[in-house]
């Protein structure tokens, strides 16, 4: 398959004969990189990493995302996603499976894959003593890109994500805030097809995500960048993917569209939190027009097909059995209550990733794939 040179516009031959199988998904009209675009730009194949110990982290899993798709990837901490972003980036390796990032397949053509990626881990990688502007121009000079280009693009980016002012100070005067927004222009520096992020606004404040967002946003829609995320704030998500998948115990439970995985939840929820007493689940089953019941602590949530006629004998049962409402709050479907059903646990309630939540990094790996 060939493979634009970005800096000098030539065309050179990357893909091996065995990988002959990966045209089929081109399409035949060429993109923004004079490459030929991809019905699927990553895919990924019953892919499974185990860990030294026998840890399987991520197990038998397979999806794949369009060209063009915000793709959300949801989890709880240590579920599996931070060690398959890095199994499609190159950082690990596949145990077992097959994947491929803009047509190459990552285990055999690990260069070419990372020619065509941005990636915004979780860790603030850039360095310390070094300049904002100097840490763009460094991840330039790692992906190749002219310096005359790599300097304007440089302003482009700084500007978008309000460090202007800030560029030729070192990276150690800087925020956390600030770091995130630097590493994601870093990521951006040599235009890549494919941008993965891992909770890249964590710690961000409210204003500085909805302007990193927007950008992002942009970039999708004017250049079909493909965008893979993380992240913690499910209303993201929500919003933004065209389809998320969320994964508990390094399997992939459910996917689709946000507003698909709502409407599977199958009605409103009533969230009802009660005096100390006995566990009221049962009796909330028996009563015709409730569909489902969880419980966390003293808080029912119960899922309601019919909300006009499950009221009336919620309400009066409960007061029947002597119990007092503390609190009681009716919802539409969320994308947190899809989460919470699927994994038993509310997004709100884990802490914030680390970093080392999951295993990660070579040298915590030992080969363990079949041959």
């Amino acid at each position: 398959m060939p493979r634009r040179d970005r800096n000098h516009g030539c065309t050179c031959a990357a893909a091996s004969t065995s990988d002959a199988q990966v045209v089929a998904f081109h399409r035949s009209r060429a993109n923004r990189w004079g490459e030929l675009e991809l019905a699927k730009i990553i895919e990924a194949e019953g892919i499974t990493k185990i860990y030294r110990g026998n840890i399987k982290a991520v197990d038998d899993i397979s999806f794949a995302v369009d060209e063009g798709e915000i793709f959300g990837f949801l989890g709880p901490n240590g579920a599996g996603k931070t060690t398959t972003i890095k199994m499609l980036d190159t950082l690990a390796t596949i145990t077992k499976g097959r994947a491929t990032v803009a047509g190459y397949d990552v285990s055999k053509h690990p260069g070419e894959v990372r020619d065509n990626i941005g990636v915004v881990p979780q860790e603030l990688t850039a360095d310390e003593e070094l300049k904002g502007v100097e840490n763009l121009m460094l991840a330039a000079r790692l992906h190749h890109v002219q310096r005359d280009e790599a300097r304007g693009r440089g302003v482009e980016l700084l500007k978008l994500v309000d460090l202007e002012i800030a560029a030729e100070r070192k990276v150690k005067t800087y925020s956390g805030g600030m770091r995130r927004r630097l590493q994601l222009a870093m990521g951006l520096m040599h235009t890549p097809r494919v941008l993965f992020l891992d909770e890249p606004t964590l710690g961000l404040d409210i204003q500085t995500r909805k302007n990193m967002w927007e950008y992002i946003q942009s970039l999708n829609r004017e250049n079909k960048l493909t965008v893979f995320m993380t992240t913690h704030y499910l209303e993201e998500a929500d919003s933004l993917c065209n389809r998320v998948a969320i994964i508990d115990h390094g399997t992939i439970r459910v996917s689709g569209s946000p507003s698909e995985l709502k409407e599977r939840l199958g009605g409103d929820i009533l969230s009802i939190q009660l005096s100390e007493g006995p566990d009221l689940t049962e009796f909330f089953r028996a009563i015709p027009d409730v569909s489902a019941v969880t419980r966390t602590g003293g808080v029912y949530r119960l899922k309601l097909p019919r909300a006009e006629r499950a009221l009336p004998p919620i309400l009066e049962g409960v007061t029947e059995k002597g119990f007092r409402i503390t609190e009681i709050a009716f919802t539409k479907p969320t994308l947190d209550q899809v989460f919470l059903e699927i994994t038993g646990k509310s997004m709100r309630d884990q802490e914030e990733p680390s970093g080392g939540s999951e295993q990660s990094g070579p040298t915590s790996e030992v080969d363990l794939r079949n041959d």
